[in-house]
């Protein structure tokens, strides 16, 4: 007989909480869920009961046997957990607009996962999570922890390097790649296969097939490829697919057009449209929403926040580590051997089989040549950042900075450091420490 299964999610005040929910009631046969925690931090007080309050009709109205508790306190949530997702925000949607606007300044792209608002985004939430796995580890032992707390392959990794807690990060990018193509070609997802190489958010997909035959080609003919809500339009270079043979996660937009994607940022912010702007009004709007009393399920604006399928991604690999699936997924896991030009402890996104002991990382069978320079080089990149973020080292942070490809000029990058690091003091012990 299998035993209770206790969640905790770190963040249950996130407007993404009604979609997790969701996927438990809907997987409640196979991922037989006795108590679910959300667990969030004073500041998210408000948010957290509303959202424990819609979860709360939702299992009601699944006559489901599933106890929900609300708490901010992390420790007494985490006691016997099964499995902990983790979804914050350090600094919340203010800390997000420095990240997005700072680096405008300097000419250079601002973005919360990747760049100088990745890498301060990376500094913020890594020591706070690392905090969290010491709990874990003295807590619940045997958890899972699922992140998909953004820069997702980044944190990762930290928790790799400098805890014993057993961890897998996981992004939405795969799962919607696997929603366009099902929507594209009208075939279930189940019959669609596709092999991803890469970190995260900075993915190709090199190989895609439909019940065995391969669609890639006529796929890099659309030059609009696919892409997420939240990322300005630009159509992709056909010389560039075609040559890359492969394709680009649209996050390599920032890589691939970055002087289009820096004007576009640097527009929207003139007109008060920065992307942490437009999702704090679609949040607001979302609580409102969640706040009527009648409503029992999960609201379909929600998948207009830019994140959808987060939670779904989530569910289903848990109850694959829960059930011992052995079906394939694109996680964010170890290197080891896979990749021969990066690090055995490099956090890359590729494709594993969910067995009950953990993801078993699949042989990646094509790697375009022209993007291993560049996966190279922002790894290089991520494990400085990861450095810096540990030891609160400024000299670290700044050859993190400079040697991330949407960066130029030391000088320019270290105004923007001291700028950034500054803004950020309330949430960067680890650098402020050193200097007083």
């Amino acid at each position: 007989m299998k035993r209770e299964l206790k969640i905790a999610v770190i963040g249950g005040g996130s407007s993404y909480t009604p979609e997790l929910i969701e996927g438990f009631i809907q997987n409640y046969e196979t991922l037989p869920v006795t108590e679910i925690v959300l667990v969030d931090i004073p500041e998210g007080a408000h948010k957290l009961k509303i959202v424990g309050q819609l979860a709360g009709r939702m299992i009601e109205a699944s006559g489901l046997p599933i106890k929900l508790a609300m708490t901010m306190d992390r420790r007494s949530a985490l006691v016997g957990a099964t499995f902990v997702t983790t979804q914050m925000r350090v600094g919340l949607l203010q800390a997000r607009a420095w990240d997005e606007t700072i680096p405008l300044k300097y000419g250079m792209i601002g973005q919360e996962t990747t760049g100088p608002g990745g890498m301060m985004k990376a500094l913020r939430t890594i020591p706070v999570l690392l905090d969290i796995c010491k709990d874990i580890e003295e807590l619940c032992p045997d958890a899972w922890m699922l992140n998909f707390t953004n820069p997702a392959g980044m944190v990762t990794e930290a928790i790799y390097k400098h805890s014993r807690v057993r961890s897998v990060g996981l992004c939405n990018s795969p799962i919607a790649a696997y929603k366009w193509l099902s929507s594209l070609y009208e075939v279930p997802i189940e019959r669609i296969h596709c092999e991803f190489v890469g970190l995260n958010h900075l993915h190709w997909i090199s190989q895609i097939t439909i019940d065995g035959k391969s669609k890639l080609a006529e796929l890099l003919d659309n030059q609009e490829g696919y892409s997420a809500r939240n990322v300005p339009q630009f159509a992709w270079n056909g010389t560039l697919l075609q040559s890359l043979k492969a394709i680009p996660s649209y996050y390599l937009k920032y890589f691939y057009l970055q002087r289009e994607m820096l004007e576009e940022q640097q527009q929207a912010a003139s007109r008060g449209e920065t992307r942490a702007e437009t999702v704090q009004r679609l949040e607001d709007e979302l609580f409102e929403i969640y706040k009527d009393p009648e409503l029992k399920e999960k609201p379909k604006q929600l998948e207009q926040r830019g994140g959808a399928y987060y939670s779904e991604a989530a569910v289903k690999l848990m109850n694959s580590l829960y059930n011992n699936s052995r079906d394939i997924q694109t996680l964010n896991v170890a290197n080891g051997d896979t990749l021969d030009f990066l690090p055995k402890d490099a956090c890359i996104e590729v494709n594993c089989q969910v067995t009950s002991e953990g993801p078993l990382v699949q042989p990646v069978t094509v790697v375009p040549e022209a993007a291993k320079g560049l996966i190279r080089s922002v790894k290089t990149y991520e494990q400085l950042a990861i450095e810096a973020a540990v030891t609160g080292d400024r000299g670290m942070a700044l050859l993190a900075l400079t040697h991330h490809p949407l960066t130029y000029s030391v000088n320019d990058v270290e105004k923007m450091l001291d700028e950034m690091l500054e803004q950020n003091r309330r949430y960067l012990p680890q650098f402020f420490a050193q200097i007083h």
